[in-house]
């Protein structure tokens, strides 16, 4: 009985522990609630899509249909992925576009935050708005965690 006392305890413990550190991505994208930290999320929540703030899709000005893409950047749906990770950028030679598992140094990162290092201006130059604090987190993640073509 006291044993089964101690293991019900620590069940529960642990699952509480569980919730407290399960973070709603939701609630960090704030104005693309479906947004994940994978390939096809991001292609089809950032670079294709504005969102509820009126931020303009990437696409708006990286594609290539009808024009050639901002900064050689094309964010088409079928060439996204090849073009951003592991690929230079134009705008600041020999710095990765995206550099797997390395957020800090992949230059998109750097683009979209606006850091002071960057060529150019903040992404979208558009903006205001710019993508939130949370969608830049989730691209971080991405990135961090291998920035894999899921």
């Amino acid at each position: 009985m006291r044993t089964r006392l101690l293991c019900l305890l620590l069940l529960l413990s642990a699952s509480l522990i569980y919730a407290a550190c399960d973070e709603k991505l939701s609630t960090l994208s704030g104005p693309t609630p479906e947004l994940e930290p994978r390939f096809a999320s991001i292609q089809a929540n950032i670079f294709e899509s504005s969102d509820t703030t009126g931020r303009q899709a990437c696409t708006a000005c990286h594609t290539s249909v009808g024009r050639n893409p901002s900064g050689g950047l094309n964010l088409d749906h079928d060439v996204a992925y090849q073009n951003l990770v592991r690929v230079a950028s134009r705008g600041k030679p020999g710095v990765m576009r995206v550099l797997p598992g390395d957020a800090d140094s992949s230059y998109l990162i750097h683009k979209i935050a606006g850091a002071p290092d960057i060529a150019g201006r903040r992404m979208p130059t558009g903006g205001p708005p710019f993508l939130s604090d949370g969608q830049i987190f989730i691209l971080r993640r991405w990135i961090a965690t291998g920035a894999r073509q899921d």
